[in-house]
């Protein structure tokens, strides 16, 4: 598994507003601590309906990422789960929408 891999992930029953179900998620793990074979890693579920919010990433199905339609990366709902959970990644977002990620969920947690 590396950073910007999708993965299907079974978040079960929401409560509220948060992403649930069996869904694609982009893994946020840094590639350096993926190699050290953790047992839980970062992910950020993806949805398909567009809500305009300025924490969610716009991602267009391509031959890489292996999405079937427009998604939307749901950042504010980061989540750690155990690599168990897991699918085995069906494509790769790209080092530009990880990117992308990555500035949101800096921005999110107040960190430089």
């Amino acid at each position: 598994m590396n950073a910007g891999d999708i993965v299907a992930i079974d978040f079960g029953t929401p409560i509220g507003s948060e992403a649930g179900f069996l869904r694609p998620s982009v893994v946020v793990t840094a590639d350096a601590f993926l190699r050290f074979r953790p047992t839980a890693i970062f992910v950020v579920p993806l949805t398909s309906t567009r809500r305009g919010f300025p924490s969610h990433v716009e991602i267009v199905p391509d031959s890489n990422n292996g999405l079937e339609r427009t998604s939307w990366a749901l950042v504010e709902q980061l989540r750690a789960v155990a690599v168990e959970r897991c699918g085995p990644p069906s494509g790769n977002v790209g080092p530009a929408v990880n990117h992308q990620l990555l500035d949101i969920l800096a921005m999110i947690t107040g960190m430089p």
